[in-house]
């Protein structure tokens, strides 16, 4: 029985055996099948994935933030457009962007773009260069360039192509060229912009239809900042760069860090320039799939884009164009009065803002243009120009002399030319006696600011015999006003919110002891428009300095034309200093300064003195000087500062007028002013008439 049993055993397991070869084959012929379906029906197909190795991510701009006025109303815009695009792949070849570009032209019109206008003898020859490659590379055969690099031997193959080759280009050649050049300026994976101004919607439309034989080509929109209020306030708000512009050169690294591509728009002066961080948006993001080729076979979006931050000024846009008119109306009725006189008068300035918060309500220039006979906004030389501003400034020199104790409030000098050793007569407008630091304030004596001067030197003579020399330290003496005034940012930077303010000029040290006395009188430095309305909103505002500001907040952006988005950041008062004076020290030049508008002897009484809203302010008249063809021709530059109402000031200001004539214009400066002032208290009252109406 044993023996029957083994060998039934043995008997099952060739069976057994058979069949786990059986299966193994089976296995084996799947595994057969499938690589030859990998590897002859879908390997090409496999193939292609296997290529697809890169991911590379690309950002396209976004519309820039708006800016708005305080009120909401729009002051910088954008405006959409269409436009057309190039996103080249990477390592794209000059005769891959040669076709794209013949292709495009039969649907782009580039002849109003005035590019074809911009078409170079290199242009030329490099598409030359491409039509007949073969050709000029014989050409080159027969040059030595062993010594050349690659730079150079491309410039040698240029040159071989002659001006007949290239001189007889059709109208569609052209236009082809002009194309390829702009194609030729886009960077790998970065959209380039080819055309995007007057493209029509059949443009559009044609090139949207026919992608599929444009590659890297899209039919897009774009953007182009507008400016609904006209020229108001542009020398302000600046500008940005083209995209042909880009990045200025000088600040490539910079902005790369940062994110940007070479070719993006960015603000390149004014507030455009000032707030970048805050009008550039978030860019979109977009991955790009690219097999090793470069060929781009697929996207996706992985970031959305965000067009930047809107913008709400300090400025009141209805303010803002008022004065704009005062200043122009003004000037044009004092070149009108006296044409020859005043033929040097070219500019007015002004500046309004909120002495206690450093709003900057408004701020204006005109320039006038004498070979055109044109005026034009010059808003920002209110910031960059500076003039002697001559009386408007002695409420510094009398702090001056109260903080160093040279002189005490009501102390009283008697008002008479002196006449120092080798230095002119110096004297006031006329001989007003004894006088006190009121009185010096509200008739504007120069001699009292003259004795506060020389005071500060060490010499307390009074009266000062006449032709008496100084042993005063001269530079010293110097350096100790203009410490002081620019306690009052006068002389120094006011800290404004602006890419670039003017500090003003100061004065060489002086060999004449009479020069200490020009300063004391605001004839000697000189200082800008917002210099000065810094200066008098540091005394209106009780002593403290702070600083003047275009930014009151950034807002997040929305979808909707005529609301702001949330609140993304507020500006706030920024007090740069307090002034060394005491309260009751700056309250007595307050009151000086409230003689001069309202006083019976007040140098601005005739314009300020029954005015409701209760003024303060000083005038200013600084001689100065012409040359033209070698002829010194004498001048004033007229100014004017104040504030109201005097006990609860809300609105400072500064006038300069440079380059007046001396026997007519007088009283421009204070013409303007009293307009600014009428004009502010009235558009307040029709603002504070509106917010009852909609309560």
């Amino acid at each position: 029985m044993v023996e029957k049993k083994k060998k039934k055993k043995r008997a099952q397991l060739p069976v057994r055996m058979n069949i786990l070869f059986f299966a193994i084959f089976l296995l084996f012929s799947a595994l057969i099948l499938q690589l030859g379906v990998v590897q002859i029906l879908k390997g090409e197909s496999y193939q292609e994935e296997i290529e697809r190795t890169n991911l590379d991510t690309t950002s396209v701009p976004v519309p820039r933030g708006k800016i708005f006025d305080r009120n909401g109303n729009i002051i910088v815009d954008n405006e959409a457009m269409y436009s057309i695009t190039y996103t080249p792949p990477k390592d794209v070849q000059a005769k891959d962007r040669l076709e794209v570009a013949e292709n495009l032209a039969k649907y782009v019109d580039m002849s109003d773009d005035k590019k074809i206008d911009r078409i170079t003898d290199r242009d030329k020859r490099e598409y030359y260069l491409l039509l007949h490659q073969e050709e000029i590379e014989k050409r080159l055969a027969k040059i030595n360039t062993e010594d050349m690099d690659a730079s150079e031997e491309y410039a040698a193959t240029l040159d071989l192509i002659t001006d007949e080759e290239i001189a007889d280009f059709s109208d569609d050649e052209l236009e082809i060229i002009a194309i390829k050049k702009e194609l030729d300026k886009a960077y790998a994976l970065t959209p380039q912009v080819i055309k995007n101004e007057g493209v029509s919607a059949e443009e559009y439309a044609s090139v949207a239809e026919h992608l599929d034989e444009l590659p890297g080509i899209n039919a897009t929109t774009d953007w182009n900042r507008v400016y609904p209020n006209g020229d108001t306030l542009t020398s302000i708000l600046g500008s940005i760069t083209s995209q042909e512009q880009g990045i200025p050169a000088e600040d490539m690294n910079a902005y790369l860090t940062k994110g940007y591509s070479r070719n993006d728009r960015i603000g390149r002066s004014g507030l455009e320039e000032q707030y970048e961080d805050f009008l550039r948006g978030r860019k979109e993001q977009i991955q790009y799939t690219t097999r090793q080729n470069g060929t781009i076979i697929g996207s996706e979006t992985i970031v959305e884009g965000e067009r930047g931050k809107d913008l709400v000024l300090t400025t009141d846009l209805d303010l803002q164009k008022e004065v704009d008119k005062i200043l122009l109306e003004e000037m044009q009725a004092a070149k009108g009065s006296s044409p020859y006189d005043n033929r040097y008068l070219t500019n007015a300035y002004a500046v309004v803002m909120n002495p206690k918060t450093g709003e900057l309500l408004a701020v204006s220039g005109v320039d006038y243009n004498t070979e055109t006979n044109e005026y034009n906004d010059a808003a920002f030389m209110a910031l960059a120009n500076a003039h002697e501003p001559g009386s408007s400034i002695k409420g510094a020199t009398i702090l001056a002399g109260y903080d160093s104790g040279v002189i005490s409030p009501g102390e009283v000098f008697y008002d008479a030319p002196i006449k120092l050793a080798g230095a002119q007569l110096k004297k006031s407008v006329s001989t007003m006696g004894a006088v006190d630091d009121l009185t010096a304030l509200e008739r504007s004596s120069n001699v009292y600011m003259f004795y506060v001067a020389l005071r500060l030197g060490g010499d307390y003579r009074h009266p000062m015999p006449h032709n008496a020399s100084l042993g005063i330290n001269v530079s010293e003496t110097l350096q100790t006003l203009q410490n002081y005034f620019n306690q009052f940012g006068l002389g120094a930077s006011t800290g404004i919110d602006y890419p670039y303010e003017s500090t003003g000029v100061r004065g060489e040290v002086p060999d004449n002891p009479g020069n200490i006395l020009d300063f004391s009188i605001g004839q000697y430095d000189t200082y800008t428009t917002l210099q000065l309305a810094q200066y008098v909103s540091t005394i209106a505002n009780n002593g403290y300095r702070v600083q003047p500001h275009f930014l009151k907040q950034a807002h997040n952006p929305i979808a909707s034309l005529d609301e702001l988005g949330p609140l993304y950041y507020t500006k706030n008062t920024t007090v740069m200093n307090r002034i060394n004076m005491t309260d009751d020290e700056i309250s007595r030049v307050q009151e000086g300064f409230r003689r001069v508008y309202q006083g019976s002897r007040g140098t601005a009484r005739t314009y300020f003195q029954n005015k409701s809203y209760n003024p303060a302010g000083k005038t200013g008249t600084a001689q100065t000087y012409y040359y033209e063809n070698g002829e010194k021709i004498a001048l004033n530059n007229l100014t004017l500062v104040g504030y109201a109402p005097f006990d609860d000031p809300e609105v400072a200001f500064a006038v300069v007028v440079p380059y007046v004539g001396t026997t007519s214009g007088n009283g421009i400066n204070l013409k303007i002013g009293e307009r600014i002032l009428d004009t502010y208290f009235d558009i307040k009252e029709n603002h504070d008439e509106e917010a009852d109406d909609d309560e």
